[in-house]
Parts: C-alpha cells; sequence; structure tokens
C-alpha cells in the first residue's frame, strides 16, 4: 500500500485525503495538513514511484486510482478529496470508478485533459546528477542550476533527493517512460455526481474555459474558482487561501 502521513485524531467523519502531484511527495503538504488536521483527520499519501511509497512498473491513472482507493479501504472507506495535478487527474479517476468512496472531491489546477506541458526535461535533468557526489544539498543545487533556471523548481526538486541515502526518492526511469500516460487522462465515460469543485490558480494556464464542458460532462456538480495570483502550484504559493478554500467547501 502507498506510504503516508496521518495528521490529527480519528474522527466520526471521513478524512481528508491529499493526492500531491509530479515529482512530489505526502510532506510538501504537511503545514496545509497540520493546519486542516485541527478539523479532521488528514492522511497525505505518496504516490507509487514517489517518496517511500512501492516502485512499480507503470504509472498509468487507472493504477494510481486503485493506490487510492485501497488506502482510502483502508480508512473506513470513504474520504473528502484533495489532489493536485497528476494528483487531481487520479483523483478523478478514482472518483469516476469508485464514487462511493469519495464523499466530495477539491481537483487542484488540472482538467480532465490531455496536456503538452511535458516534464521530460526534468527528468533528464535529475538522472544526469548521481547523488552520491553530493554531501550538501546546495552542491546538488548548483549542479541541478545547469539545466533548470527556476530556484523554486530546482527547491521542490530537491526535495526528493536523499542525501542520507544517496539516492533520488523518485523512479526516475518509469516517470520518463511513462510521461505520456501522465499526460494524458483515460477515455472515461462514466460521470461522478458528488460535490467537486476545480480550484485553479489564477495565473495558471491549466484549467482554460475551453474544458468546461469536458468538465461538466464528467463532473456535473462540479463548481469552478480560482486564487488570485497563484500559479499551478496554489497550494505552496497561496497556502492560507488555498486552505480556506477546502475548508469553506468541505465546511470544516
Amino acid at each position: 500500500m502507498l506510504a503516508y502521513d496521518s495528521y490529527g485524531e480519528e474522527t466520526a467523519g471521513a478524512p481528508i485525503l491529499i493526492v500531491h502531484g509530479l515529482f512530489g511527495s505526502g510532506r510538501n503538504w504537511g503545514v496545509i495538513a497540520k493546519r486542516l488536521s485541527k478539523s479532521r483527520r488528514v492522511v497525505s499519501v505518496d504516490m507509487r514511484n514517489h517518496g517511500d511509497s512501492p516502485r512499480a512498473d507503470s504509472q498509468s491513472y487507472h493504477d494510481m486510482a486503485d493506490d487510492l482507493a485501497q488506502v482510502i479501504e483502508s480508512l473506513g472507506g470513504e474520504a473528502l478529496v484533495v489532489g493536485h495535478s497528476m494528483g487531481g487527474k487520479a483523483s478523478m479517476v478514482l472518483a469516476l470508478t469508485r464514487p462511493e468512496l469519495v464523499r466530495a472531491l477539491i481537483v487542484a489546477d488540472i482538467a480532465p485533459v490531455a496536456y503538452e506541458h511535458t516534464q521530460a526535461h526534468l527528468v533528464d535533468a535529475m538522472q544526469e546528477l548521481d547523488p552520491a557526489a553530493f554531501d550538501k544539498r546546495s552542491d546538488a543545487d548548483a549542479a541541478l542550476a545547469r539545466k533548470v533556471e527556476t530556484k523554486g523548481v530546482r527547491d521542490f526538486l530537491l526535495q526528493s533527493l536523499d542525501l542520507k541515502e544517496k539516492r533520488w526518492k523518485l523512479n526516475l526511469d518509469v516517470l520518463g517512460s511513462e510521461m505520456d500516460k501522465i499526460l494524458s487522462f483515460p477515455d472515461l465515460s462514466a460521470s461522478y455526481d458528488g460535490p467537486t469543485l476545480f480550484l485553479a490558480g489564477a495565473e495558471s494556464d491549466y484549467v482554460l474555459p475551453e474544458h468546461r464542458d469536458r468538465i461538466k460532462a464528467l463532473f456535473p456538480n462540479a463548481k469552478q474558482a480560482k486564487i488570485p495570483g497563484a500559479g499551478h502550484w496554489l497550494h505552496a504559493e497561496k497556502p492560507r487561501e488555498f486552505e480556506a478554500a477546502v475548508r469553506a467547501f468541505f465546511t470544516l
């Protein structure tokens, strides 16, 4: 089963399940998870081929949704689900294929469509680094800067560099080979009628007006909202506003 961090006390209500995006981990969401756990138990998973979760040969959305279903079943059979980017797509597939497990859904800055936002260049950049060569994160950052200009992106990627174990906590080979699947979205005819919020960053180009028809076809009760001043990593850029939106939608 997927590795996860649990925050807060077990209560009678359904827990919140947080599902991170590509190259992320459950611990990236630690601050938001701790704050939300004052109202309800929160579980933040490491997706397959990320963090401390098992390695696998596939990164398909059906497989990722099955992983999430297993976690929710172990937690009691129902959850309030928050998924970002790749995790948002996996959460959508979960809701569409196993709706009984999802009491309500928040999809953060992603739509149920195929994208051309490939991250293959970041896989290549990380693969060029030898984790055994670094004792300090600053040295790894300097080396990664030759391929990745944006400091914020490097900081995010390097959270998955385990300096103690001298390894990436990402299965880079599989993430690279499965990139086309990660960019895609399964052709599903089902719909999820539960409460759904598509929460986007106002400065992001991931959720566009032309996606609305597809969103409504799959999620007929979906609402849409934007966080001003936020881009694709809206939960990291505007954590208080993101938390407030989650609390309001889940009525915590």
